[in-house]
């Protein structure tokens, strides 16, 4: 998981090029009595010059009998040992070109064709900074896809999003985000290479079936939770459901947050002779004990407002700064006291990152944090803080500060790959001179980062209309990506719908976790059967089933994980640790 965190088009050409593929001309179905081997590699043939884009070509195409999925990277998203289904694996690449920078770009994507065919196509979402093509499992933290899709009968496709860290990681120049400095692969990026895929995902497979596929799905989380609602927003008939967790809806404005925060944890550093604040030290401004201090705070102030004292604080929107800082301002460190208390600077700077960015007049640059019982968990504190004891580096600066200056805005500037360099630029980043370059537009750069990037219109009407159904869970305590903010954007969308928003979206915020996963949290759900279900008969999901996980403080426990804006409020009588001693109420 670590390796991966204006105008709006819902019509036009843009709008309608992605709509159920038909045959394509002048292609066949490859006979099904051909061999297995030889039925993936005459596939190839069979589309070479008829893709939707005249420019892919398939670069292997070989078959894979039924047998384990590849072993999950340790760091990566953990799925189940079910057996993948004999398929053909596919990888390709289409337009390929020279990038104004110089730099040699294509979109390549990866597509699994199983011979026991369901029927459905999933496309799977990526994540942080993409550049890579991705497995083409269908395993996806944050959605619910623990059993790979691909083992379920789907098809499934994913993508590099048009650039490759393997070729475009120029150290010169930031390393994986050198590709912002051309405005086609910030495009690509951003929504373009969704649809491209798409159509030849959905073009090979009525080829090779030779029928379309009855529902298209498509599921990711953060980078993938922005590509599903791109998707909703510039493809609205591509997808019959999305399940978009923890979107990076506000890409571009996230970023002003993550130097937000850079900067202002920055400021507990003690500057060096040459008055340098040390990289090396940020991880440790909070010890773990501080951490949990915090925690211990939230949870006093919040936790009984759902009814029951639980370790979860249900009330999202009843917890406040007001509740939680007279009890966070009870641990200050009186005299030379330390350890089990927190200084009045340390307080204050969380309570400013929480804020969230903003002017010196005030205004708001991006939404702020909830405060919530997962703050300070391992991944909270990954993000804005960094991990002393496993020697892990704070996301917000490696991440946020390459991103922000290269990707987000325009004209992009240089990024360092070290992360002094980085930290040095987020110190000094002045957010009313700086920021709106997320808005602004120079040649080569028709659009600003913000147009491109955003996904965060309450206008879906044209998927809406064509039926489609999306449903987004987001972590409470989500470091990266607010959950005010996708929260806000839902009630803007209920007000353009007059109430019936749910009808097409359900967001399900989920006390206690982090990004994706992980926190203290019932944070094992099963969000894609849940749609999958709305879709296709009409089930539309009130709540999801929790479970938390091993790593949790209660393995096992059950929650139901409700649609906002209800919350899980106990019944007064059974285990509390059980679903069914709560209820979803509003």
């Amino acid at each position: 998981m670590i390796r991966h965190a204006s105008h709006w088009f819902t019509t036009s050409a843009l709008a309608t090029l992605i709509v159920a593929c038909a045959p394509v001309s002048a292609a066949s179905p490859v006979a099904p009595n051909a061999s297995d081997g030889g039925r993936c590699a005459a596939f190839a043939n069979t589309l070479r010059g008829h893709w939707p884009d005249a420019s892919t070509r398939v670069t292997s195409a070989d078959f894979v009998p039924q047998g384990p999925a590849p072993k999950p990277d340790p760091r990566d998203f953990q799925y189940d040992a079910t057996p993948l289904k004999s398929h053909c694996d596919i990888r390709a690449v289409m337009a390929e070109r020279k990038g104004v920078d110089g730099q040699s770009y294509a979109i390549k994507f990866h597509l699994r064709l199983p011979l026991d065919w369901n029927g459905r196509f999933l496309f799977q979402g990526g994540g942080g900074t993409n550049g890579e093509i991705g497995n083409a499992l269908g395993a996806t933290a944050g959605v619910g896809l623990v059993t790979p899709a691909l083992a379920q009968g789907y098809a499934v496709v994913s993508q590099d999003s048009g650039h490759d860290n393997a070729v475009n990681s120029d150290p010169a120049k930031g390393g994986a985000v050198a590709f912002g400095f051309d405005p086609e692969a910030r495009r690509n990026y951003a929504y373009a290479s969704l649809g491209a895929v798409t159509q030849a995902a959905k073009a090979a497979i009525t080829t090779f079936y030779g029928k379309a596929p009855r529902y298209s799905y498509f599921a990711g989380c953060s980078k993938g939770g922005q590509e599903g609602l791109a998707l909703a927003h510039r493809y609205p008939n591509a997808f019959n459901g999305i399940v978009a967790a923890a979107p990076g809806m506000s890409l571009p404005r996230a970023g002003l947050a993550q130097t937000w925060d850079a900067q202002h944890f920055g400021r507990l550093l003690k500057p060096d002779a040459k008055g340098v604040r040390p990289f090396s030290q940020f991880a440790s401004l909070y010890s773990p004990a501080q951490l949990g201090i915090v925690r211990s705070a939230v949870l006093k102030a919040c936790d009984g407002k759902d009814g029951l004292v639980d370790g979860l604080v249900m009330r999202i929107d009843q917890c406040t700064n007001a509740d939680v800082l007279p009890v966070l301002r009870s641990f200050t460190c009186k005299g030379d006291q330390s350890g089990q208390c927190l200084s009045r600077a340390q307080i204050d700077i969380l309570s400013k990152s929480l804020s969230g960015p903003r002017k010196r007049d005030g205004t708001a640059l991006y939404a702020s944090f909830p405060w919530d019982g997962g703050i300070g968990a391992p991944g909270w504190a990954v993000w804005k803080l960094g991990l002393a004891r496993e020697g892990v580096p704070a996301l917000n600066i490696l991440i946020g500060g390459s991103a922000l200056p290269t990707i987000f805005q325009t004209p992009p500037t240089l990024a360092s790959p070290e992360p002094q360099k980085l930290l040095q630029w987020q110190m000094v980043y002045d957010f009313d001179r700086d920021s709106d370059a997320i808005y602004r537009t120079a040649a080569p750069f028709s659009e600003s980062g913000w147009d491109m990037m955003s996904a965060r219109s309450p206008d879906i009407d044209a998927f809406r209309a064509a039926g489609g159904k999306l449903i987004v869970p987001h972590g409470a305590a989500d470091p990266v990506f607010s959950l005010n903010d996708t929260l806000q954007w839902y009630r803007e969308m209920d007000a353009r719908y007059h109430g019936a928003a749910s009808d097409t979206a359900r967001i399900f915020p989920v006390p206690g976790m982090n990004h994706c996963e992980g926190g203290p949290a019932t944070d094992r759900y099963d969000a894609f059967a849940a749609m999958v279900a709305w879709v296709e008969q009409g089930r539309a999901p009130d709540r999801l089933h929790g479970v938390a996980s091993a790593a949790s403080p209660w393995p096992g426990r059950t929650r139901p994980i409700c649609k906002y804006p209800e919350y899980a409020r106990y019944k007064g009588k059974g285990d509390i640790e059980r679903e069914d001693s709560f209820e979803c109420v509003g």
